[in-house]
């Protein structure tokens, strides 16, 4: 279910945390295009962080420390890199409102970032918002291979070892669902995300 937004105009970032810790998340049809809508799916993707699958070779490349990961170091240029227009996606849902928002919801610690750097570069990452004990994940990217997958991995083992209960990714993908990414009914899902907002958890020490 969506619900247009007025165009161009600003998110409140309190307006923001609220459709979170109600279910709702806005998008965008594309950069170029001012208007945002707030979105309530009907299935919803999550990822059980006691069920989430690593496959072997990302083991391995894990193992070998190809990246160097850090955390909320370039927040902004994760959320940009998330919005390029790609070979496999050529539009993206990240206008100029929702990058203001997200940027200023960073700046506020309501957002992180996990980053993959290479030789000095950035070269994976994704972001999302943290809200009581729940991490919703708005998007990645990978200039490298397996950069985004090794940020991914990243996020849970922390998610797991700091006392979150929910990671939220909206929808599943085939690529989300070889983690362990499933679709939950709104109604169950609004009860696991009632439960995850009681309480706190940390993302950042």
């Amino acid at each position: 279910m969506t619900r247009p937004y007025a165009p161009g105009y600003r998110i409140p970032t309190d307006l923001l945390l609220k459709a979170y810790a109600s279910g709702v998340f806005p998008m965008a049809e594309s950069a170029s295009d001012p208007d945002v809508f707030w979105v309530r799916p009907e299935m919803r993707g999550v990822i059980p962080l006691d069920a989430f699958h690593v496959p072997k070779s990302l083991k391995k490349v894990i193992r070998h420390g190809l990246f160097d990961i850090r955390t909320d170091t370039d927040f902004a240029g994760v959320i940009d890199a998330c919005a390029e227009e790609r070979d496999e996606r050529q539009s993206t849902w990240i206008n100029a409102p929702i990058r203001e928002a997200y940027i200023e919801l960073f700046r506020l610690g309501h957002c992180h970032s996990v980053e993959a750097w290479r030789e000095g570069r950035l070269v994976g990452g994704l972001y999302g918002v943290k809200l009581g004990r729940a991490f919703f994940g708005e998007s990645m990217f990978s200039r490298e291979t397996d950069a985004s997958k090794v940020c991914l991995a990243h996020l849970v083992e922390r998610l797991r070892g700091r006392g979150f209960v929910l990671l939220d990714t909206q929808f599943t993908t085939e690529h989300l669902k070889r983690f362990g990414a499933v679709d939950v009914p709104r109604a169950k899902y609004e009860k696991l995300l009632e439960e995850a907002l009681k309480g706190d958890a940390r993302f950042s020490p």
